[in-house]
């Protein structure tokens, strides 16, 4: 059963009051996912420890590089279960996670973030390698 959302909401604005869309419904995902054109970044957000400390601190400070991808969402894992069932079917090819987060370049995933490459690191961590990943796949091409 879903935690009492009056508990859960600082959870969700700690992302989207950084400019993250937060996809709430399976009909949410399909209309954003059909813009493949471009970087996409997924957040799988948990009540978990591990996205109060590590996953949504680390999206947080990775936002704030230079390079970021063109689109950022979010969906709730545990609260918001349609949404986050239809997304995870967008790389069914991967084991469900949660939190974890992942990175799309013209509608393919090219990176992947799970739960145990979050779990037991610091923000910073979490940080640094998703702005590595932006810096790989998101840079706009200057030739």
């Amino acid at each position: 059963m879903p935690y009492d959302p009056i508990l859960v909401q600082p959870m969700r604005e700690e992302l989207t009051s950084i400019g993250v869309q937060e996809l709430r419904t399976g009909a949410d995902v399909d209309e954003f996912m059909q813009g493949k054109t471009g970087t996409t970044m997924i957040v799988i957000n948990s009540v978990c420890g591990c996205a109060a400390g590590q996953a949504r601190p680390g999206v947080r400070l990775a936002l704030q590089s230079d390079v970021k991808p063109d689109r950022v969402a979010t969906v709730f894992a545990g609260q918001d279960v349609e949404a986050t069932a239809t997304l995870r079917g967008y790389f069914s090819q991967l084991p469900p996670s949660s939190p974890s987060l992942a990175l799309f370049k013209d509608g393919q995933v090219v990176h992947f973030v799970p739960r145990h490459a979050i779990e037991g690191r610091d923000a910073l961590s979490v940080a640094n390698d998703l702005v590595a990943a932006f810096n790989k796949y998101c840079a706009k091409s200057t030739a």
